[in-house]
Order: C-alpha cells, then structure tokens, then sequence
C-alpha cells in the first residue's frame, strides 16, 4: 500500500501560499491532547503522523491539488506559464499569487483537453493568425490584421447599450475567429477572487486552440481593452500573464493597440481644441463626440 509523501504535504501547503496558522485554520485542524494546531501540521509534514484519509482530502480541497498528487516520490517540477509581463510590488500576499497560479493551472490544463480533444477527432487546424506578427511590424499593421481576421463593426460595436453588451459583441468575434475566451477571476467562490492588480489576462498563444482568460473582477468597462491586448499577444505569439501594473515595451504596445482599436486616433482628432476654444464649446464637442459612439 503506497503512503503519503509528507514532503508532498509541506510542498502542497506552500505553493497554495498558505503559512502553518493559514492552513490549520482552513483544514479545521484543532489543538489536541496539549497539542497545538500548528504543531499537530508540523508532525504530519515531518512524516511523525499518517493524516487520516478525512485530512487528505481536506489538503487535497485547501491546497488545490488531486489526492493522487500526494503519493508522489517528489514535487513535481512547476510547469511552463509563459512570460510575465507584470510589475508586482516586493511584499504582495503571497496567497493571492498562489490562487493565480492555481488558476493558470487550471487554463492550461483545460487548454490541453480541448487541444487534445480536436486532435483526436481530426477537427485540429493551424490557425495561421497566432505568432503571425512582431512588434517591428508596428501598431497599425497588427491592428490591421486583428480587425481583418475578427471580422471588426465599429458602428456594431459602438451602438451597443452598455460595456456588457458591447464586450459580448466583441468576444463573439474573436471566438469565432478560433480563441477561447474565458471570464475568471476566482477558484470558485468569493474567498478566492483575485485583484486585477495580481492578474488582469492572460494569453495562451496555441496555434490551434488559443485562449485568452480575463480577470472578471476588474470592472466590465475593462473587458474589452483586456481581450483585445491579449490578442495582440496571441498574434505576437507569446504566452504570459498581465495586470494593471506593467511598464514593459511589450505591454506598452499591446495597450497601444487595444486603446487604437477601441478608440482611432483619427476620430480623436475631429475634436477641434485650440488654445482658443471655451471650455463650454468643448464640453459640446466631447459630448457630441460620446453620443455617436454610443
């Protein structure tokens, strides 16, 4: 009969971010017998005490990890995330991080399944847009191939009664165009729900089932600027995770391309503000302005 890998235990715990008191807490482990919480954890991941099936389960639920996870000889090493692009502060909660890399686990693993999926129902076809592009290539020439393969309406798009609807619109485009786009932003309850700061997007740049998954608890007006900067990854050909913070060439250029494509410089430039101009007349034009595009 195999045993439990207490090195696993201990491995377990800290890659889901959670210290000795954290995890006692969420396991409901009690002080017994003298003993307190802590030290009981600490003599199940010392391997001094078997945890009883009951306790594995609940290790396998708080940390995140299969059962079967804890019968291996060793960690397993941490697989391939792709880039990050963001620009974290030096003390951010190591938990909230643990939870992002419990969801991009997650992605991935569902991304294989699909991928493997249409493989073996021989529907798998190269999707010739992802990695079809470089940064030299310039915004407008990425912006450029992005509209024409996702088939754009701005005026569609700007008649859309709200950021909702006009998101909805937007993410139909881009589906049918072939990338898997998901709103994520927890574990599966509110207790794990994780900051835009931490996590915004993130691109998975597969060539034949791209995904693109979007932080769903940064505000709805945000949704459609983060698809679009992470198709510009998908068509860069790079796979990463993105947030709020970030002062990086690459992400400067995505921005660059979700915030022309959102909103052309061309149209920003029929508002005509001179030194001249009142305030009154320009709060007419920008009004004017805001009602055709809505």
């Amino acid at each position: 009969m195999p045993k439990v890998n207490p090195e696993i235990m201990l491995w377990a715990r800290k890659t889901a971010g959670l210290s000795p008191e954290d995890a006692c807490r969420k396991l409901n482990l009690p002080k017994a017998k003298g003993v307190s919480a802590e030290d009981r954890l600490a003599a199940l991941e010392a391997g001094v005490v078997e945890p009883s099936r009951a306790m594995l389960l609940k290790m396998a639920r708080q940390y995140h990890r299969p059962i079967l996870a804890f019968y291996m000889s060793k960690p397993p090493r941490k697989g391939d995330r792709g880039q990050d692009f963001r620009m974290l502060p030096d003390q951010f909660p190591e938990a909230a991080l643990a939870i992002t890399d419990v969801l991009l686990r997650d992605v991935l693993a569902r991304q294989s399944i699909v991928r493997a999926t249409m493989e073996d129902e021989e529907e798998a076809e190269i999707l010739p847009f992802v990695g079809s592009m470089r940064v030299s290539d310039g915004v407008p020439a990425v912006l450029e191939s992005i509209r024409r393969v996702i088939k754009f309406d701005d005026i569609q798009y700007n008649r859309q009664h709200s950021a909702s609807d006009a998101f909805s619109l937007l993410r139909s485009s881009v589906e049918e165009a072939g990338v898997y786009v998901l709103l994520i932003g927890n574990l599966g309850s509110y207790h794990t729900a994780i900051a835009p700061e931490v996590f915004r997007g993130f691109a998975l740049a597969d060539d034949v089932a791209p995904f693109i998954v979007i932080n769903d608890q940064d505000s709805h007006a945000a949704w459609s600027f983060t698809l679009l900067h992470e198709l510009t990854h998908i068509w860069l050909g790079q796979t990463g995770v993105s947030s709020t913070n970030s002062d990086s060439d690459i992400e400067k250029f995505c921005n660059k391309v979700a915030s022309e494509f959102l909103l052309p410089e061309k149209d920003l430039c029929r508002l005509e503000a001179h030194k001249e101009t009142t305030f009154h007349e320009l709060k007419k034009q920008i009004g004017a302005f805001a009602y055709e595009r809505n």
